[in-house]
């Protein structure tokens, strides 16, 4: 039997993207949608998880902001890269 490589249902490979590897601003400009993305993904995880009565909650909110933050971070970073080049 042969499975799909990539089952998570966030990832499409045949999923149509218009990146344009050789041009520097389109690869950035597809890497910022999808980080991005990524952060309103997981804020609203955050925000189901803070209506949920579960034990476990508080440490996968902190989990997720930990995450949320690294993001954003790398935003932020790249697009002070982007002004320096």
């Amino acid at each position: 039997m042969n499975k799909p490589a990539y089952s998570h249902p966030e990832y499409h490979p045949s999923t149509d993207r218009n990146v344009q590897l050789d041009h520097h601003d389109s690869v950035r400009s597809h890497v910022h949608q999808q980080v991005s993305t990524e952060v309103e993904r997981l804020e609203r995880r955050i925000e189901i998880l803070r209506l949920t009565q579960a034990p476990h909650v508080p440490v996968m909110i902190s989990a997720y902001e930990r995450m949320i933050d690294r993001k954003k971070s790398f935003l932020q970073n790249c697009d002070l890269d982007a002004q320096r080049c």
